[in-house]
């Protein structure tokens, strides 16, 4: 089994740009104590407006969460003067290529939370929950149970109109309204996933790690994220198995398919 819990793998070698999409987007997060935010902030604000990158970075005392888009050798650029920060020195980066800036603007933030769940006490810097590699993922659901034998059941942690653009095979939707709405669904529903493993996710990771806590604070033992979301499962598996539509984004493209190119809109039903 390669379900674990480790640290994200490290940051990739720079992409080129495909002639057509000349515009790399990346998405990160991490879950680190941050004590400097101010400072922080303004000069992580001021790197980006200087490459000329819009999107948005979020900072909390619980981490980063990060959405950028521009020229690679921007992107990258930035991305170097962040993991010069040895608290984000091996700091991963999920990408896709687009032919037009998908942000209108820069924005960096300070945030009670970098994602939104009004659960004070959960410290995710403190201990990642166990994670499973898509890959491993993968075998999991053409089997149709794990390592061990268990049933696996996948369970959405976004909104409801987000699973609406796409979501795994007979994944586990309870309609959230807002991420803040997961512990006690998940509280309600606990008792009928005891004997499973269970696999939560989300688009690249942060809200998904969040959950995975909540589960094993529930006492599920056999509770995992996938790890680096929806658009790592993408990445790595051939053709995304057992996935059906696209991956709701929060930019201008809105969908991406599995091949993380720009979906064409859906047609109204």
């Amino acid at each position: 089994m390669t379900a674990r819990a480790t640290p994200p793998s490290p940051p990739a070698a720079p992409s080129i740009a495909p002639a057509d999409l000349p515009v790399l987007n990346i998405s990160s997060y991490r879950f680190v104590p941050l004590d400097d935010l101010p400072e922080l902030r303004d000069r992580l604000h001021a790197a980006a407006q200087a490459l000329d990158l819009k999107g948005t970075v979020l900072l909390a005392e619980e981490g980063i969460n990060l959405f950028l888009a521009g020229p690679p050798e921007a992107v990258n650029g930035w991305l170097a003067q962040l993991r010069a920060d040895p608290r984000f020195a091996d700091q991963p980066a999920k990408e896709s290529w687009s032919a037009e800036q998908p942000f209108k603007r820069l924005k960096v933030k300070i945030k009670a939370e970098i994602v939104r769940m009004n659960m004070p006490t959960l410290r995710p810097a403190t201990a990642r929950p166990p994670a499973v590699s898509p890959r491993t993922l993968a075998r999991w659901l053409d089997a149709g149970h794990d390592d061990e034998g268990r049933p696996v059941v996948m369970l959405d942690t976004r909104n409801g109109f987000e699973v609406d653009a796409g979501a795994f095979e007979r994944a586990i939707d309870w309609r959230l309204h807002k991420f803040g709405d997961f512990p006690a669904a998940l509280a309600a529903h606990r008792d009928s996933l005891l004997d499973k493993t269970v696999v939560s996710y989300c688009t690249g990771g942060i809200r998904c790690e969040k959950a995975s806590l909540v589960m094993q604070d529930l006492g599920l033992p056999h509770s995992y994220q996938l790890e680096g979301g929806i658009l790592k499962y993408f990445e790595e598996t051939e053709g995304a198995p057992h996935w059906h539509g696209d991956c709701f984004v929060f930019d201008e493209r809105e969908l991406l398919a599995p091949t993380l190119l720009a979906a064409a809109p859906h047609a109204p039903d």
